[in-house]
């Protein structure tokens, strides 16, 4: 009997396709600000990521014209310097009036002759609609107004995430994180599991996308087994923003034990052969190849909207990360050996490491006359000794002021 319940369960269980199908819907669509972010991209960098941008371009447009994006597609063109098909646009804003007046004579009907329930439908109806055709101020207008008349917390939630979204996709920073401030004290009036796990990663998808890579590692990871964000992005690409935060966020216990060992990540790296390289070459102290797959990794981050402009930073730590795991096994090495470890000359070596050193990234010191790199450990028990007598000073620097004003 109990063997007939787990089966029974088990085939109850949604698959991965299930997950996606049950997830919100992909409104705006987040595809279309990466291709608009490929098609700003210079001819050169287009063409060392591989891209044609004609070809982008060209299924950008059909998309727009299919959907009847009319703001995006004025936008679009603007930004391309195309000029716009006039005989298109009064076809695109003809449909969308037609849409609108359409949805518009529903959510009068739901408030003459229905419940709220029923207007709330149709109003969220009308906001995705003017969302998913690149109306920006009209959606804004739109979701502020059913937000006023929604009254239960699972649905106020399902608007701001929508706000998000929006943020997201026009790239707006404040609609993101004013919207994030209210779903999280939202959550904490009862927000559902399935929720609370969304916010978790929409708040690491942000953290990404400003540089807070451990905020991002942090979410991205309590989210891996039960991730079902695919309005956001497909599940592959989640995979790759936990590893990319996690891989310069975690100290090598935490990336043993949340990435190396992780089954739900080693579930699919073996569809993901540059991030699997990218893993295991650091973790197992193959240099050259760790910096073979950060070059590579470069280039996918350069492609990435979110990323892009965090490229220069995070390969620069991720060497500085790997250049401390070789030191920190030596008490001193020959700098022609470090080169031969990383597959680079001596003078890269010698460089990066004197930037590095005098910026204070690394603990080590060069002697260029021996050719020798020399670590220079920090005794933690001594700088909390310090910390702590320096902390008692100030406690009682304080006290004493205090004591003063109450004599006083």
């Amino acid at each position: 009997l109990q063997h007939y319940f787990i089966q029974s369960n088990l085939s109850n269980m949604p698959t991965l396709e299930g997950l996606e199908e049950a997830g919100l819907e992909k409104i705006p669509d987040l595809g279309i600000a990466q291709m608009r972010f490929q098609l700003n991209m210079t001819p050169d960098t287009a063409k060392q990521l591989n891209l044609d941008q004609a070809k982008i371009k060209e299924e950008l447009l059909d998309k727009l014209k299919s959907g009847y994006m009319t703001e995006l597609y004025r936008e679009v063109c603007g930004d391309l310097k195309i000029p716009v098909n006039n005989s298109v646009l009064e076809e695109m804003q003809a449909k969308n009036k037609e849409e609108i007046d359409k949805i518009s004579a529903e959510i009068e009907n739901a408030e003459k002759n229905e419940g709220e329930s029923e207007v709330r439908e149709a109003m969220v109806k009308k906001c995705e609609y003017l969302t998913s055709i690149g109306d920006k101020e009209a959606a804004l207008k739109m979701l502020k107004e059913t937000l006023e008349k929604t009254t239960t917390t699972g649905h106020k939630l399902d608007l701001h995430f929508h706000l998000i979204r929006l943020g997201f996709f026009f790239s707006d920073n404040k609609i993101i994180t004013v919207n994030l401030d209210k779903a999280k004290a939202l959550i904490e009036l009862g927000g559902d599991w399935d929720r609370r796990n969304r916010l978790k990663v929409y708040s690491g998808l942000y953290a990404m996308s400003v540089r807070d890579f451990k905020e991002a590692a942090t979410n991205f990871l309590d989210t891996v087994s039960t991730f079902t964000s695919y309005e956001l992005m497909e599940y592959h690409t989640f995979i790759k923003y936990t590893i990319i935060s996690s891989m310069l966020a975690l100290d090598r216990k935490d990336l043993t034990k949340k990435i190396v060992e992780g089954a739900d990540i080693n579930e699919v790296l073996h569809e993901l052969p540059l991030f699997k390289k990218y893993i295991y070459s650091l973790y197992n102290a193959q240099y050259a190849d760790f910096f073979v797959a950060l070059g590579e990794l470069e280039t996918v981050l350069k492609g990435d909207r979110l990323l892009s402009a965090h490229t220069t930073y995070y390969t620069r730590e991720m060497r500085v990360r790997s250049y401390a795991q070789l030191l920190e096994s030596y008490s001193s090495l020959t700098v022609n050996y470090m080169a031969n470890s990383f597959g680079v000359s001596e003078r890269f070596i010698d460089t990066e490491l004197s930037r590095f050193i005098s910026a204070g990234a690394l603990n080590a010191k060069i002697d260029k006359v021996g050719g020798i790199i020399l670590t220079n450990r920090p005794d933690q028990k001594n700088w909390q000794y310090q910390a702590v007598i320096k902390q008692g000073d100030l406690l009682l620097n304080r006290i004493q002021k205090l004591s003063r004003v109450i004599t006083i």
